[in-house]
């Protein structure tokens, strides 16, 4: 069966109190859209619709950030969730499948909760995901007989005895999409915001002989984001969680509480993550590695016996091979590091390639940038560069080439050279005392 996934992402999101479209505020380092389109990707949906208002072409422009394939729709005005449905419905027009409703400030839906879904559609018109709410509060109340979901009622129009009721509405839906559309065309506007609700769409199968049930999750799984103290409390449970996951499968965290990942990292076994490691997005780190307290790394991929930090940064397009090492306040941005090569103190790499075996010494500085454009750094095997050099880019050192301490390369080095470029040392006697003399002499005198 043919699966799309309709992802609502039109709300303003006022107690937001931002000018950025709610569903593009951050959850580890990635927006909330991003993991609702991750769980449609994960359950290989066929097409993934995000239906857009707000802030509508910035929220285009992360969805297909994620997802170039993504189908982009406009709720031009809010009538309400039905109504933000019924934009798709020129998109899933010929699509003969089933069509699942998500929320792009809804992250934590699983797939394999999407999965149930889809089992239970197989015996059913339509399948809603409900939780058992701690307190209901304003929730929509399932009201189920047995398996069957026999309406879904708006906590405002509830009974006392329906009030009572803890089983509560997700909001997450699924039904083929032919019968989706064709329920919501009966859908009126009768109610008190003159919107089009999508969970009047039961009552109206109901009213059809249309069989209709109900799957649970945990509250947890499907927590909204409306506020900032509700993004704060997403990213502690997404951290938790990761932390958790992440131990279970064999990786060591030494204070996990300090640990911060995105929400696609990825950790081989083996690896030993220190207190106060940052993780940023697509990040992946092979088995048997060591993060260094103190770390921050985005963008990069770290091999096998791989050593970074503590205090290391590595950037977007840094690439570490087997065993490389990368030290204290050391800064590694679109550069390959070979296997055994090593950067072990206060120095910043950038465009560049270091092979195997290659040491890179303290304070030394790959000048990549001439205020316009960025320039590559060539690096061949068991180079050694000496402290505190620079090597102005585009140059290249050959392979058993050795630079200088404090040398500043402008040309290329060829195989086995010795470069050295630096003015000569001069020592004057006993001038170095008679000129701190006389400034010491016109300090006093100034008092």
């Amino acid at each position: 069966m043919s699966i799309a996934t309709v992802i609502l992402a039109a709300g303003q999101g006022s107690r937001m109190k931002s000018d950025i479209p709610k569903v593009l505020h951050k959850i580890a380092s990635a927006p909330m859209l991003w993991h609702a389109m991750q769980c449609a990707a994960q359950i290989e949906a066929d097409k993934t619709i995000v239906v857009v208002g707000h802030g509508g072409e910035a929220t285009s422009a992360a969805a297909h950030e994620f997802n170039a394939d993504a189908k982009i729709v406009w709720q031009k005005e809010q009538n309400g969730t039905g109504h933000a449905v019924q934009q798709a419905m020129d998109e899933l027009n010929d699509f003969d499948g089933d069509v699942i409703v998500l929320y792009g400030d809804t992250p934590f839906i699983k797939p394999e909760t999407l999965h149930k879904m889809l089992a239970a559609r197989a015996q059913n018109s339509v399948v809603v995901l409900g939780f058992e709410a701690a307190i209901p509060g304003g929730y929509g109340r399932l009201q189920m007989q047995g398996d069957s979901l026999e309406a879904i009622i708006e906590a405002k129009d509830c009974t006392p005895e329906q009030l009572g009721i803890t089983f509560c509405n997700s909001g997450v839906i699924c039904a083929p999409a032919s019968l989706l559309f064709s329920l919501l065309e009966d859908v009126g506007n009768e109610n008190s915001n003159g919107e089009v609700y999508l969970t009047d769409i039961i009552a109206i199968a109901r009213a059809r002989d249309l069989p209709c049930t109900a799957i649970t999750c945990s509250e947890a799984e499907t927590m909204g984001v409306n506020s900032r103290q509700n993004l704060a409390d997403a990213e502690a449970i997404f951290q938790q969680s990761a932390r958790a996951a992440t131990m279970e499968n064999g990786v060591t965290l030494t204070a996990p509480d300090t640990v911060h990942f995105a929400f696609d990292t990825h950790i081989g076994r083996d690896t030993i993550v220190e207190p106060n490691v940052f993780f940023g997005l697509a990040v992946t780190i092979e088995s048997g590695a060591i993060i260094r307290a103190f770390s921050h790394l985005e963008g990069c991929h770290v091999a096998r016996e791989c050593v970074v930090g503590p205090y290391a940064r590595l950037r977007p397009g840094a690439e570490l091979d087997l065993g490389a090492k990368v030290g204290n306040f050391v800064e590694i941005k679109a550069s390959q590091i070979e296997a055994g090569a090593k950067i072990n103190h206060l120095a910043y790499v950038g465009d560049a390639r270091i092979g195997a075996g290659s040491n890179i010494g303290a304070g030394t500085i790959f000048c990549n940038y001439d205020g316009v454009n960025k320039h590559h750094t060539e690096i061949g095997k068991r180079v050694f560069i000496g402290s505190n050099s620079s090597l102005v880019a585009p140059v290249s050192i050959a392979d058993d080439g050795f630079v200088a301490t404090g040398s500043v390369v402008t040309s290329d080095v060829p195989e086995g050279a010795l470069a050295i470029a630096r003015a000569r040392l001069e020592i004057k006697p006993g001038l170095g005392k008679r000129m701190m003399d006389r400034l010491r002499a016109a300090k006093a005198a100034k008092k």
